[in-house]
């Protein structure tokens, strides 16, 4: 899951960048409004943290943007405590919840597995299935019946995306600036090279699940148990 993160105390979005991290978060950070409205409208992002008080453009008018651009990502404003005013004003500019500053991280991450859960229905408590697979996204771990690998962050962010677009055709640049973010360009083959470990560990378990690769557009998953069954 990626996050963007906007807030313009630096200290405070470090800090809250490396809980985030240890959590298998990615992470994205913006300093302020402008910056952070013309991130979140790439839309590739799972969750957005939005403070309300940002130089350049505040919080509330960078969620109202984001969706009149129609970019539905869930939103997490940061609101200052004891502050109602500013509490109903953001949800009814379309946050999806809000978390009073200053906050314990704890709140905060189940927060965002809340939000988890309820935009990805795939999702129950904390696991993702598809085929005979299952992925644990706070262990990193991936199990097919009786057997278990762990995976690196990036092999299981990259296997979260196929699973939850299950049915598509996930596109190589989608998954590059989703994965990598905005340096993504001088990564060349990485996607190609992370394909390649989850499918090898994917043989060694003996699942039924295969990445099949789309020449010249990206990647699906396809359960061959299925295919055989039709």
């Amino acid at each position: 899951m990626r996050i963007l993160y906007v807030e313009d105390k630096k200290a405070l979005a470090k800090a809250v960048e490396q809980i985030l991290n240890k959590n298998n978060y990615g992470v994205d950070i913006s300093y302020d409004g402008e910056d952070g409205l013309y991130q979140a409208l790439t839309g590739i992002y799972d969750i957005v943290v939005l403070d309300i008080m940002l130089p350049k453009m505040d919080g509330i008018s960078v969620l109202q943007e984001m969706r009149k651009a129609g970019i539905t990502t869930p939103v997490i404003l940061l609101t200052a405590k004891g502050d109602p005013e500013d509490k109903v004003k953001g949800l009814d500019s379309g946050a999806d919840d809000y978390l009073a500053k200053p906050f314990h991280a704890e709140e905060l991450l189940a927060r965002l597995r809340a939000l988890g859960r309820r935009k990805g229905q795939l999702i129950h408590d904390g696991i993702l299935r598809f085929g005979d697979l299952e992925l644990n996204l706070s262990l990193l771990e991936l199990t097919c019946r009786d057997n278990r690998y762990n995976l690196t962050l990036k092999e299981s962010q990259l296997l979260e995306m196929l699973i939850t677009n299950r049915g598509t055709i996930v596109n190589i640049n989608s998954i590059l600036e989703k994965l990598w973010g905005y340096d993504y360009e001088a990564l060349g083959n990485h996607v190609r090279v992370h394909v390649s470990f989850l499918r090898k560990k994917m043989i060694l378990m003996n699942s039924s699940v295969q990445i099949k690769a789309v020449r010249g557009v990206g990647y699906t998953l396809i359960d061959t148990k299925e295919v055989r069954d039709v």
